[in-house]
């Protein structure tokens, strides 16, 4: 299991197309992907649980990650969250 905390860098949070776009990424991987906000976690393959999360810009995650592609899917989906590469 891999852990990371990432801040969010979109303008408009992890909200809509950048939720959708980041869930689409997050199932690309075998390995369990589970995204935590303060008090909340949510499924990163979920739209429906990542929306729910209500992340804002500037703001700070959470990502678990627990597989075979674990380290690979952590360096992917971190780096996307923070702007340094496209999903």
């Amino acid at each position: 299991m891999v852990n990371r905390e990432v801040q969010i860098t979109n303008p408009v949070g992890l909200h809509a197309r950048p939720a959708a776009e980041f869930v689409k990424a997050a199932q690309k991987y075998s390995s369990s992907i589970v995204v935590r906000y303060g008090e909340k976690e949510a499924n990163a393959k979920s739209i429906l649980g990542v929306l729910s999360l209500g992340v804002k810009a500037n703001e700070h995650v959470t990502l678990v990650i627990d597989g075979d592609d674990e380290q690979v899917a952590l360096d992917v989906l971190a780096s996307s969250l923070m702007g340094a590469s496209s999903l």
